[in-house]
């Protein structure tokens, strides 16, 4: 059989060299071979049929596979392309052009609906095809977040070597990567690699397509510090026991109206839920309720049933309470996925960290053991979660029963 070069190919059909290249890499060409660096093809063979879109008013082609994404950001999901509750389908195929996007787009909300298959089946086949620097961006994070599911350390170490490796060009891409990484490190509580340019809240080096997302992980960043602070894990000149926590709402508030503004559902949901994990944590559970709600109004109708069942365990049963009124059949699958999130969480910040996380615990025994890990008395427990302090005795020896530590190392377990 007669072979030509990919130069005289592209001579033939009239094409860039470029062009086909591409098409021998996706398989494009029957028979092409690839020796060394160069790319042989049979005399005979068809030019592929060009599935490029002509951009309007340009003239010029562009491959969907190949398209910048739709924004600038590798949270798509985040972003104003989903404004409606229940409008998650038709966002979907609102991308229909542009097929990297879509299935980016579709991963994302998959995960939030606790799909966590066809997650890890999305992002292992965005980072195979050598997406742009977005789409690589986010499919290590939606690696990262099946490891957690999973528990699973060596796959989330894999998810940021693809992060840190992701072809980044200019500063801004840097800067995205850079934030994708403590993102992940997050998700374990873990803030110290935040840069200090987000760490006192200013977003300036992301472009404005991430800014909805910044938001969302500055609020868990606020969290994982306050409880840090709370626990004594982490010490804050004239700061100590719940006060920093109390204070977090002040600039979570305003983040929820802006939020509503830019019709950011995702980052509406996950701002809501923060903050009401923050009002309880800090005794509120009014207030905690009022965005429990609205949270759940949000969720309901796409089923975003993932996004609650991450925060079934730091809300104790203030979140089942809430569901169960409204919806006991997405009760049933939220706490159903919990349980798959709770042991994989466990498991892999466990490993992590160096630590044991338990998972045996009662929600009552979790909630007294973190009362006391704040530093609590007692007496002080008994009154806030309206038990008798023999019943907060029981409570205590129980958890050291079932862990094997003693009261002053309750922080290390939870």
């Amino acid at each position: 059989m007669k072979m030509i070069t990919a130069q005289q190919a592209a001579e033939k059909w009239d094409i860039s060299l470029r062009r086909v290249q591409d098409y021998c890499k996706k398989g494009r060409i029957d028979g092409a071979e690839r020796f060394g660096l160069n790319w042989m093809i049979p005399d005979g063979a068809q030019k592929p049929a060009d599935g490029r879109r002509k951009v309007a008013n340009s003239g010029e082609f562009v491959d969907p596979e190949s398209m910048p994404m739709p924004r600038k950001t590798p949270f798509l999901y985040m972003t104003d392309l989903y404004h409606t509750p229940g409008g998650a389908e038709e966002s979907i195929e609102a991308l229909s052009g542009n097929h990297e996007a879509q299935s980016l787009f579709a991963a994302e909300i998959a995960y939030s609906r606790g799909d966590i298959d066809l997650v890890y089946e999305s992002a292992n086949y965005l980072l195979q095809k050598h997406s742009g620097f977005y789409a690589v961006i986010s499919a290590g994070m939606l690696l990262a977040l099946c490891a957690i599911w999973k528990g699973d350390l060596s796959m989330w170490r894999r998810a940021k070597v693809h992060i840190a490796e992701a072809p980044a060009k200019t500063d801004d891409q840097r800067d995205i990567a850079v934030f994708a990484i403590t993102a992940v490190d997050s998700m374990l509580y873990d803030v110290s690699s935040f840069p200090e340019w987000f760490k006192i809240g200013c977003f300036d080096p992301l472009h404005r397509d991430s800014l909805p997302a910044a938001k969302v992980f500055y609020a868990k960043y606020l969290y994982a510090s306050g409880y840090a602070v709370a626990t004594k894990e982490l010490e804050i000149e004239g700061v100590r026991g719940l006060t920093f926590l109390k204070m977090i709402p002040a600039a979570l508030e305003p983040m929820i109206s802006q939020a509503v503004a830019d019709q950011t559902v995702i980052v509406e949901i996950y701002l809501r839920m923060t903050c009401a994990v923050v009002y309880h944590t800090g005794g509120n559970d009014t207030q905690a309720i009022r965005h429990i709600d609205r949270a759940i109004a949000l969720a309901l109708p796409d089923r975003l049933y993932g996004l609650l069942a991450e925060y079934r365990r730091t809300l104790d049963s203030l979140l089942e309470r809430r569901l169960v009124r409204v919806d006991a059949e997405a009760w049933e699958r939220v706490n159903s996925l919990y349980k798959v999130y709770n042991e994989g969480w466990a498991k892999l910040s466990g490993a992590a960290r160096g630590r044991v996380i338990y998972t045996s615990l009662a929600p009552k025994e979790r909630e007294v053991a973190k009362l006391v890990a704040f530093g609590m008395k007692n007496a002080e427990i008994a009154e806030k979660l309206h038990m008798s302090i023999s019943g907060v005795k029981q409570a205590v020896t129980k958890v050291s029963q079932k862990t094997g530590v003693s009261r002053e190392e309750f922080a290390a377990i939870l």
